[in-house]
């Protein structure tokens, strides 16, 4: 028998713990510890919304979890209530899961005033994350710039601009579309400091601009390079670009203007009180795919600031980490005897919540090959015991099912849930 701690339970975690069951069958029993009473990680916390097709991945996960090998253990803090020494002296094997959800830092002068959000903590706010319920966004009438070309910076963007409407089917937090609601943003600026051609938009998340009710994508059409040089590209990133220049053509008029502003590389955040302006360099690319400020600069008015620049695994106290690609450091998965990582905690924020499913894999087989069975170690037995005279109480999957069900039951109309914005409330089911 082989006893394995996965600390984490997003999409690298219930991936990983398939993966055992794959490989070792009834030999193996997995713990999945998370600090939060409730699963799935960026699954329920950082997908978007309005995005209720991807989150049913999540159903994939429950069977996991709900099978005799596989645990989840929650309401439990590694680093805390336990620490990686002590589940190494307990169990065969520790798989750190724990994802990248701390934002990596804007890095220029006035990106600490007040109205600059990063975006792991905005998306966390109207998704109902506990650590970002009470985060209180600038979000009156103005001016919004998000930095940032990928699909994160679009969710932001969609989400500041949809009508009240536009959200049913959705789980936004009832905190976050009651402020979404009271809010008159005029302008929403996309800032990317490189060119249409090298964004990292994906076709279907900036097609759905295209069908906002009050909102219009706004793209300069000097910004685009001649069509012919899209034939080049990888089909999506060339379906993406098809948008742009739809949105270059368009003459309606809406309330909200998205503004793509390509070849914008922000300098500083300026204001008195808070964010009023960043103030941005004009960039170029020469012919080596490089980088360099022309020289111009100017100020983009803005209220609000997200940051949609990446992110960074937070460290853990004894566990080799790598402070220049924000992830812990590892080869290939391996950490140290006994002690792996897998998903954004072992290769950093690429790839899709899919992209994990064969990095979980790949972890149950380097521990086939490096953890004998039978090593006397006794897993779940001497971690219940531990956390038992710490007084530490465990929340299984059985108990997050009641948090679910009551979740679904305080739901407005049209929301499949309304979750608990904090870790009292949904302990409360439990009493």
């Amino acid at each position: 028998m082989r006893h394995i701690a996965i600390i984490g339970s997003g999409p690298a975690g219930y991936y990983s713990a398939e993966g055992c069951q794959k490989t070792f069958g009834d030999a193996a029993r997995v713990d999945i510890i998370d600090r939060l009473p409730v699963p799935y990680g960026l699954i329920r916390s950082g997908v978007a919304p309005d995005h209720q097709s991807i989150k049913g991945v999540a159903r994939r996960y429950e069977s996991v979890a709900l099978s005799e090998t596989v645990r989840f253990v929650g309401n439990v803090t590694v680093g805390t209530d336990v620490s990686i020494g002590e589940l190494l002296e307990r169990y065969d094997a520790v798989i750190l899961a724990t994802g990248a959800p701390l934002d990596k830092p804007l890095g220029v002068p006035g990106d600490d005033l007040p109205g600059v959000i990063g975006s792991a903590a905005f998306v966390g706010w109207y998704n109902g994350h506990p650590d970002f319920a009470d985060l209180d966004p600038p979000l009156t009438r103005g001016d919004a710039v998000i930095v940032g070309a990928g699909n994160v910076a679009l969710d932001v963007a969609r989400i500041l601009a949809k009508a009240e409407d536009e959200f049913t089917g959705s789980d936004i937090a009832a905190h976050a579309l009651g402020r979404l609601r009271a809010t008159e943003l005029a302008t929403i600026t996309i800032l990317s400091r490189r060119g249409p051609q090298q964004i990292a938009m994906t076709p279907k998340e900036l097609g759905e601009l295209a069908y906002l009710s009050r909102a219009l994508p706004v793209v300069d059409a000097s910004d685009l390079p001649p069509p012919e040089s899209d034939a080049a590209l990888e089909p999506g990133l060339r379906k993406s670009i098809a948008h742009l220049r739809a949105f270059s053509e368009r003459t309606d008029d809406k309330p909200i203007h998205i503004v793509f502003d390509f070849f914008a590389r922000p300098l500083r955040i300026e204001g008195e009180h808070g964010a009023e302006r960043v103030v941005v360099a004009r960039t170029a690319i020469d012919d080596l795919g490089t980088v360099h400020d022309t020289g111009e600069t100017y100020a983009v008015p803005a209220g609000l600031v997200v940051s949609c620049i990446g992110y960074r695994t937070p460290p853990i106290a004894g566990v080799p980490y790598d402070e220049k690609l924000g992830r812990f450091a590892n080869v290939d998965g391996r950490i140290a005897p006994g002690l792996y990582a897998v998903g954004w905690a072992r290769r950093g924020p690429t790839g899709t919540i899919g992209t994990n499913r064969p990095d979980g894999f790949a972890i149950a087989e380097l521990i086939a090959e490096d953890i004998p069975a039978d090593s006397g170690k006794r897993g779940r037995a001497d971690l219940d015991a531990l956390l038992a005279a710490r007084g530490v109480a465990i929340v299984t999957f059985r108990d997050w099912q009641k948090i679910e069900a009551a979740e679904v039951a305080r739901a407005r109309q049209g929301a499949p849930r309304e979750k608990f914005a904090t870790i009292e409330e949904m302990l409360a089911v439990l009493l």
